[in-house]
């Protein structure tokens, strides 16, 4: 019976480990073999050792694109975050939750296309965007290009990002304060705490554990940041707009120079889980579970 039931558990898990192995493990043991390595996609490779990261990491762009990744990191995640934990409070008492849950998820669903062309109908600049226009006529303020201009396409972006991504994190930190011992906060009511000290003292340390996924997720999303602002802008005539993970993409798709775009993808690799370790080292102090 165990080596049956052994057989039955290896039949019913070979499709997922077969599909890890062909489009996960075995790719990115290619990337990392191709990093050192100079190839056009046809002709013959050639080794050329660690020059693909040296050259990467002399090259401006990718700098800007490092920059921009970051700078889109520290737009998004606090702000995205912060937003989804105020509306989750204030959703978290009232009647028809399942409404606004559904309500402020649909964008989470829809095509992330689809979010990018609106967003890129109301962000328009001059008298084609419908904020600016509106903006315009009723106040007579004239407002940047915002997906033109280089020192406001990173705002841009966040602001899609955020609204995007702001549906999935009002459920989690829902089902997180469903979680609170109702006990908890009218034990400190009853001492005397007001709103702002019962969410500081007894909310925010009970969710803690919530947030610190919350926040490892939105980073990790933030880093890969690429099918939105590929629709939204073009990075190769806005600098601005150019993150890691269109670099990658610039120079295997475009230039086909997959060498170097996988040096590229090992180093955003390499800072995501820089960054993710950072994170958990952090967490001991803040985050607390229930043991």
């Amino acid at each position: 019976m165990r080596n049956r039931d052994g057989w039955w558990a290896a039949f019913f898990l070979a499709p997922q480990v077969v599909g890890l192995l062909a489009f996960l493990v075995l790719p990115l043991g290619f990337a990392v073999v191709l990093a050192f390595m100079k190839w056009d996609g046809l002709g013959e490779k050639s080794w050329v050792g660690f020059d693909n990261f040296a050259a990467q990491l002399s090259d401006p762009a990718f700098g800007t694109a490092v920059w921009n990744t970051v700078e889109l990191a520290f737009l998004t995640v606090p702000f995205g975050l912060g937003l989804a934990l105020l509306i989750a409070v204030a959703l978290n008492h009232v009647r028809g939750k399942t409404l606004y849950r559904v309500v402020y998820f649909l964008p989470v669903v829809t095509s992330s296309v689809a979010v990018a062309v609106m967003w890129q109908i109301i962000l328009a600049g001059g008298d084609y965007g419908v904020l600016n226009r509106t903006v315009q006529d009723w106040f007579g303020i004239t407002l940047p290009d915002w997906l033109e201009d280089p020192n406001w396409v990173i705002v841009a972006i966040a602001v899609v990002t955020i609204w995007s991504a702001l549906g999935l994190n009002v459920v989690i930190f829902l089902a997180g304060l469903q979680t609170i011992p109702p006990s908890l906060t009218e034990a400190a009511r009853i001492d005397g705490a007001g709103p702002v000290r019962v969410f500081r003292s007894v909310t925010l340390p009970m969710i803690s554990p919530t947030v610190f996924f919350s926040t490892v997720v939105a980073v990790i999303s933030s880093f890969q940041a690429f099918d939105q602002i590929y629709v939204l802008v073009d990075p190769d005539h806005n600098d601005g707009a150019r993150t890691i993970v269109y670099q990658v993409y610039d120079l295997g798709f475009k230039r086909f120079e997959f060498g170097m775009s996988s040096a590229a993808a090992l180093i955003l690799l390499a800072l995501t889980l820089l960054v993710t370790l950072v994170q958990f080292g952090v967490q001991r102090r803040f985050v607390h579970y229930d043991s």
